[in-house]
């Protein structure tokens, strides 16, 4: 069994990430921005470039999942600054003092997005070998990844997770979309014909599980299940489950726009991502289909 720190540990997929390494043996501890007497919980500071010593000595394989949320507040200057810095800074800290303190670490496998293709409506696959987009999502996974992949210079296993909308039966993205269907008041947004790449918080975390196991997985990775929906077809899915009918028109896209701004571009753009890569690694999904994931979430 292996020591293992996780950055971003607290957090909806890091919370369900720990227990499940625990419930497989390893050892976990993780990175706080608050000060605690508890052992398994270090402090660290990226804008005071600290990290607790013994966090990164101590540790075998470093998961990171630490980063500002992408839709918790609108995008303006100063908030597309703190998404970069709390994804490449935590990053680059991350690397300097592992080279400095630990350069025989085993692996490091860290969360990216699949924003990285760019927030983009078409009927394209989109696979881990394809270019960016030209976009903000693409320019905050861009520089996150540049930074991660640094640790490929000190021979490390390095495992880059490009992760789409994950449902999870704790709260987030499915908790929102299914809460106004639930009252009646559901539709779909803009014309409903964006792509939704999405996967439930098991499968995802079981993902990092097989990187920490599968010593052949390296690299970049696109978590996304197999099954390719759209915003109408989730939307009408849900419906159905809670025996809802969808009376309302499509929330128009200017709406979405004049509310959120320019954040408004990940509920109204999205493409089909592969998930082919990590399936041809042996990995099973547990939830393949968007009916699996309702059934498996009890929602």
């Amino acid at each position: 069994m292996a020591s293992i720190l996780v950055t971003g540990g607290s957090g909806l997929i890091g919370s369900y990430l720990c227990n499940l390494l625990k419930s497989k043996g390893h050892q976990v501890s993780i990175l706080s921005r608050n000060k605690t007497s508890e052992p398994t919980i270090f402090y660290w500071d990226i804008n005071k470039n600290y990290i607790d010593s013994e966090a990164i000595t101590s540790a075998e394989y470093i998961i990171h999942l630490a980063g500002a949320g992408i839709a918790d507040k609108r995008w303006t200057k100063a908030r597309k600054k703190v998404l970069i810095d709390s994804r490449v800074k935590s990053t680059n800290l991350l690397f300097n003092k592992v080279k400095e303190l630990n350069p025989n670490l085993k692996g490091f496998i860290s969360a990216s997005g699949i924003g990285y293709y760019g927030a983009i409506t078409s009927q394209n696959i989109y696979s881990e070998t394809d270019k960016p987009g030209n976009d903000f999502l693409s320019k905050i996974c861009i520089l996150w990844e540049k930074a991660i992949l640094k640790f490929n210079s000190l021979n490390i296993r390095t495992v880059v997770i490009r992760t789409g909308v994950v449902f999870s039966k704790e709260g987030g993205a499915l908790e929102k979309i299914s809460k106004p269907i639930k009252l009646g008041f559901g539709a779909a947004l803009g014309n409903g014909e964006q792509y939704i790449p999405w996967i439930t918080t098991e499968d995802l975390c079981n993902i990092y599980l097989e990187a920490i196991d599968n010593k052949y997985i390296k690299g970049i990775y696109n978590a996304v299940s197999p099954e390719h929906i759209t915003n109408k077809t989730l939307t009408l899915t849900i419906a159905k489950k809670f025996k809802k009918h969808l009376w309302l028109p499509n929330v128009p896209s200017f709406i979405l726009k004049i509310m959120l701004g320019e954040l408004a571009i990940i509920l109204l753009e999205g493409s089909r991502v592969s998930s082919k890569k990590i399936r041809s690694t042996g990995f099973k999904f547990k939830s393949p289909t968007l009916k699996d994931a309702l059934n498996n979430l009890n929602h």
